[in-house]
């Protein structure tokens, strides 16, 4: 799957699901369980136990799934995980030689940024995507609102504290997409091996962005942003677990 599919695979599932367990076997299952309930994207992060063996195995074994490594962290690491079957690859800082590395070997790349210089200094570098992290500490939604009106062209994704309550206000907000870890992947959901508890949160998860784009037509810098979800529309779409 070249870069341009990966691309706007992203863009059009709308979340990536950002995994960070304590093990090669809780990450396989967060992974398959994900692949089950329609995302066919992972993120994994390199610092957990195993991470580059769980991105050659799912890489080599569920072909059809989109598997990108996180917090990525220097061109070594960047190497190893695309030489695993790494299709994308994403920092949870704005490290510019990363970037460079994934522009050169062609692959979608989003690093992490959280003010109006780090995102530009991303973009301008080539990134696909800019990450903006972690979004809920810097002021949530209004943050990201606050962001896109300024640099309407970047396509933001938003990160860090993205939870039930506060994925369709990021989605109003202009985010093209969402990154999500332990919304999606309780710890004791992945412990007990729960995974229609896991495959129940990515169906309201892809819910929210199948209303935000029905409500907010999808462009190709990302989601419109000029409608907020109310009261009312918000309770139709959130049940508590």
């Amino acid at each position: 799957m070249n870069r341009k599919r990966v691309r706007s695979l992203i863009e059009e599932i709308g979340i990536i699901p950002a995994i960070r367990v304590p093990s090669s076997d809780d990450a396989r299952f967060a992974a398959e369980s994900m692949f089950q309930a329609g995302i066919p994207i992972v993120e994994i992060a390199t610092t957990m136990p195993g991470a580059i063996r769980v991105i050659a195995d799912l890489a080599k074994h569920a072909p059809e799934m989109v598997v990108g490594a996180g917090s990525v962290m220097d061109p070594d690491t960047a190497r190893l995980c695309l030489d695993a079957g790494a299709k994308f690859l994403t920092t949870d800082g704005v490290i510019l030689e990363i970037v460079q590395y994934a522009a050169a070997a062609d692959v979608v790349v989003f690093p992490g940024a959280l003010t109006p210089s780090e995102v530009l200094s991303a973009w301008r570098a080539g990134s696909d995507f800019v990450k903006v992290v972690p979004c809920a500490a810097a002021g949530g939604e209004t943050y990201l609102r606050a962001l896109k009106s300024s640099l309407c062209d970047v396509p933001l994704i938003a990160a860090g504290g993205v939870n039930l309550q506060t994925a369709p206000g990021y989605l109003a907000a202009g985010a093209v997409a969402l990154g999500i870890g332990r919304a999606l992947f309780p710890e004791e959901a992945v412990a007990l091996r729960q995974g229609n508890r896991i495959r129940e949160l990515a169906r309201r998860f892809t819910n929210f962005v199948a209303k935000a784009r029905k409500e907010n037509p999808v462009k190709s810098a990302g989601l419109a942003s000029s409608l907020r979800p109310d009261a009312a529309r918000l309770a139709e779409i959130y049940e508590p677990l």
